[in-house]
C-alpha cells in the first residue's frame, strides 16, 4: 500500500505541472466562501477529481477544485471547498490536501470556515479570528504510525494559530473598519447541528464558536511546520441563542452577504503573510 507521503508528493507534482506559479500561501475556502478563488488572476483550475488520491467534496457550497492564481501580486493556491469527517472521510483523508500543500512548498495556510456563534457579542456575519481550538471530533489525523518525513511524533500545539498572523488580521480589520473579534473554535463531528444543551456545555468549557471542520487541518499543518491563520464567518448563532431552527441555507446566505468584506480582509492580509514566508 502506497504511503500518504508518496501519494501527497504525486498529487503535488501533478498540480505543479499545470502551472508555472509556485505559491507559498494556500487558502482553504469553506461553505459559501469559495467566491474568492473566482477573483484570482492568471488562474489555473484543477478539479479534485483529476488529482490522484484527492478527496472529493460532497457538501453544498463546496465547488471541489483547486485554483492557482494571483491575489493582487501574491501567488496563492486556493481550495474551493474541503471535505469533512461527517462525509465519511477518515481524518487522514480530510487532511490529505494539507499534506499536498506541504509537498507543493506551501509555508502558510489561511483556513476559513462557516461557524455557529456561541459568544453572544457576535452578530450574524461577524468575522472571527481563531486564536485556539478545542478538538471534540473524537479523531486526530496523526493517529497511527508517524511518518517522520511529514513531522515529529508529538507536535507542539501551543501556538497552533500563529500569533503574528493573528496580529496582522487584527491590524487589517481595524484599517478596514471591520468589527474585531477573536475566539476559541470548538470542532465537532456533525453533521447534525448541536443541541442547546451542547452549546451551553461548549460555552462552559471556553468555546466562542462551533463548527465541523478546520481542527484536523490545523493539526496536520502544524505537524508539517506550516503556519496557520484561521478566520470564521459566523453564519448563524448556535442552537438556543436565538429561538429559531438552524439551516444550511442560512449558512450559505450569510456567506454570500459578507463575501465582499471577507474578501477585502483576505486581500489585506495576504501581502503581509507573503512578506513573512518570503523573508
Amino acid at each position: 500500500m502506497t504511503d500518504q507521503f508518496t501519494l501527497a508528493d504525486s498529487a503535488a507534482q501533478l498540480i505543479l505541472k499545470r502551472t508555472t506559479l509556485r505559491p507559498q500561501i494556500a487558502l482553504v475556502l469553506g461553505s459559501g466562501l469559495g467566491g474568492f478563488a473566482d477573483s484570482l488572476t492568471d488562474a489555473t483550475r484543477v478539479p479534485y477529481i483529476e488529482i490522484p488520491a484527492f478527496p472529493r467534496s460532497t457538501a453544498i457550497g463546496h465547488a471541489g477544485q483547486m485554483v492557482l492564481g494571483h491575489a493582487g501580486s501574491v501567488p496563492v493556491a486556493a481550495m474551493q471547498g474541503r471535505v469533512h469527517l461527517y462525509e465519511g472521510y477518515s481524518p487522514q483523508e480530510v487532511t490529505f490536501p494539507i499534506r499536498v500543500f506541504g509537498r507543493m512548498g506551501i509555508r502558510a495556510v489561511i483556513l476559513t470556515n462557516a461557524a455557529g456563534g456561541i459568544d453572544r457579542s457576535y452578530s450574524q456575519g461577524a468575522l472571527v479570528v481563531i486564536r485556539d481550538h478545542i478538538n471534540l471530533q473524537g479523531a486526530n489525523p496523526l493517529v497511527g504510525p508517524n511518518n517522520d518525513r511529514f513531522g515529529v511524533r508529538f507536535p507542539d500545539m501551543t501556538h497552533a494559530y500563529a500569533k503574528e498572523y493573528r496580529q496582522i488580521a487584527r491590524e487589517e480589520t481595524a484599517k478596514l473598519g471591520i468589527p474585531q473579534h477573536e475566539g476559541v473554535y470548538a470542532g465537532l463531528l456533525g453533521p447534525s447541528y448541536e443541541t442547546p444543551a451542547e452549546i451551553e456545555y461548549l460555552r462552559s468549557i471556553g468555546a466562542d464558536l462551533v463548527g465541523m471542520s478546520t481542527v484536523a487541518e490545523v493539526i496536520a499543518a502544524r505537524h508539517m511546520g506550516i503556519k496557520v491563520l484561521a478566520i470564521s464567518c459566523v453564519t448563524n448563532m448556535a442552537a438556543g441563542i436565538l429561538d429559531q431552527p438552524l439551516s444550511h441555507a442560512e449558512v450559505m446566505e450569510t456567506g454570500e452577504r459578507v463575501k465582499t468584506t471577507f474578501e477585502a480582509l483576505l486581500r489585506a492580509v495576504l501581502p503581509r503573510i507573503s512578506a513573512d514566508v518570503s523573508g
